[in-house]
């Protein structure tokens, strides 16, 4: 991948796709696609735009490269979700760049509280989410097949 700078971009209704496109890629290499995946990855906008949710995305050369979203869980609750980049761009710090734009957005908005859900089996991801200072808490049955780990943070 040649260093050219990334660009973060918001949703659009034009980029529906590249969503699902990058989860779908991840879902499958580590996991398996799940029912509620499938809802709000084939739509986004209403699934978690217009219910006061965010969605952003890595873009370098024209190209989508990764995403993340922030879905409203309260008024002062977010969840960090649906956060992918495609392979082929891995190991460049997108993921970071991605995170780091969440954080930004839910300090300008007010938001006391970002939590998310992942698998300990991600190590890479768990240690970014530790180095940005998010800590274990109790993770609540059945939300997601896949989630062994909750984790929280303060903004």
């Amino acid at each position: 991948m040649t260093k050219t700078k990334v660009e973060l971009i918001n949703f659009s209704n034009e980029l529906h796709e590249p969503i699902k496109t990058l989860n779908y890629e991840w879902l499958e290499k580590y996991f398996r696609v799940e029912a509620s995946d499938r809802i709000s990855l084939s739509n986004p906008k209403e699934q978690i735009i217009d219910k006061g949710g965010f969605i952003f995305y890595a873009k370098l050369n024209d190209e989508i490269i990764g995403t993340a979203c922030l879905l409203k869980k309260t008024e002062t609750i977010l969840e960090l979700g649906k956060m992918a980049v495609t392979s082929k761009a891995q190991g460049n710090k997108i993921g970071t760049l991605l995170l780091e734009h969440c954080l930004t957005v839910a300090k300008q908005k007010n938001i006391k509280t970002i939590i998310l859900y992942s698998n300990t089996q991600l190590a890479s991801a768990i240690h970014l989410y530790k180095k940005y200072g998010f800590r274990e808490i109790e993770l609540e049955k059945g939300l997601y097949e896949r989630a062994n780990i909750k984790m929280e943070k303060e903004v």
